[in-house]
């Protein structure tokens, strides 16, 4: 329930989002708005050992720094730290999305919840957002390639 009392529809994102960008803050809009006007979006966090296990590469910015910066965007209504364990099952029971939200690029992810929400007979949608165009900086990794070349001259 909201502070007014109206039932507010869950709304479920996840992500690494190490060096917070324009394409990170567009996925989290999009997220937003596909649960509705009286949605809560809930936004997990990716622990840095699991971006280590997934990767091969510990991020840039610590776990706790990253959940700080998606907690303060206006969009997220809560952001919190991700499970070590990766468990999907035990996501959706501690949070109870009535919709997950998907990026482009979480082709892995896309799979395990649509797999668990089919064989576990749930009611809870699963999308996935399209790309926002090609910009020059509109990944962490594009981001890191330009300062990289930037510094080098």
């Amino acid at each position: 329930m909201d502070k007014k009392g109206r039932k507010q529809k869950i709304v479920l994102a996840s992500g690494v989002f190490d060096l917070l960008h324009l394409g990170h803050v567009k996925f989290l809009e999009a997220a937003k708005k596909a649960g509705g006007k009286y949605s809560k979006l809930i936004v997990i966090v990716a622990r840095d050992r699991t971006i280590e296990k997934i990767k091969g590469r510990k991020p840039i910015i610590p776990e706790n720094q990253r959940c700080a910066l998606i907690n303060s965007l206006k969009v997220v209504d809560e952001a919190i730290l991700g499970y070590e364990t990766l468990d999907i099952e035990e996501v959706i029971k501690k949070i109870k999305p009535e919709l997950i939200v998907l990026g482009h690029d979480q082709k892995v992810m896309k799979k395990s919840v649509q797999d668990y929400v089919e064989n576990n007979n749930v009611n809870i949608k699963v999308i996935k957002i399209r790309k926002f165009g090609e910009d020059a900086l509109d990944s962490s990794s594009k981001i890191l390639q330009k300062i990289i070349e930037e510094f080098s001259r």
